[in-house]
C-alpha cells in the first residue's frame, strides 16, 4: 500500500483537512496533558508554516485523499550547542485506517530530505513521556532521548 502513497509539499488548499488532522492530534494527546485548555484549541499556525521558507509542511496522499501530515521547521539551537540551527519536527498525523502502513516513515523521510537540503543536520521533536507508542515509533526511526523538560504546578503543591 505505501507504494501508492505520494508525499508532497502542502498547499493552502490542503488547509481544511490539515486543520482536521490537527484536531486529531490534540484529541490523541489530551490524555497525556490535563493542562490543555478545553476545545477548541490549536497547536500550530499551519497556514503560516505552509507560507514561510524556513518550514516544510508535507502531506501524504492516497487516491487523491490526504491521509497524513508532518512539518519541519528551522529553529535556532541553544546558543551553547552545535549546530547553530536544527529542524524541529511536528504535526505528525496519519488517518487511523492508514496507520501501520509506513506513512509516517515516508513523511519523515521527506522532512529529513528537506532538512538536509537546508543544511540542518540535526532533528528535534517533543513527545509526552507517557506516550509509549509514539516514543517507540520515534526510536524505531532513530530518535534518542536528549533533554527531559520537567514542570511543576505551584497551585497544586501543598
Amino acid at each position: 500500500m505505501s507504494n501508492d502513497i505520494l508525499i508532497r509539499t502542502a498547499t493552502p488548499t490542503d488547509l481544511p483537512t490539515l486543520l482536521r488532522f490537527e484536531q486529531g492530534i490534540i484529541t490523541a494527546e489530551r490524555p497525556y496533558d490535563q493542562t490543555l485548555r478545553p476545545d477548541p484549541i490549536s497547536y500550530y499556525d499551519i497556514s503560516e508554516l505552509i507560507a514561510v521558507d524556513d518550514a516544510e509542511v508535507a502531506v501524504a496522499v492516497a487516491d487523491g485523499q490526504l491521509i497524513g501530515s508532518g512539518y519541519a521547521l528551522k529553529k535556532p539551537s541553544r546558543h551553547y550547542v552545535s549546530p547553530a540551527f536544527h529542524a524541529y519536527i511536528g504535526f505528525l498525523y496519519v488517518e487511523p485506517e492508514f496507520r501501520g502502513q509506513g506513512v509516517n516513515q515516508r513523511v519523515l523521510d521527506h522532512l529529513f530530505a528537506w532538512a538536509r537540503a537546508n543544511d540542518l543536520p540535526e532533528i528535534h521533536l517533543t513527545v509526552y513521556p507517557d506516550n509509549a507508542p509514539a516514543i517507540r515509533a520515534y526510536e524505531k526511526v532513530g530518535f534518542e532521548p536528549y533533554i527531559l523538560e520537567m514542570r511543576m504546578n505551584l497551585d497544586e503543591r501543598d
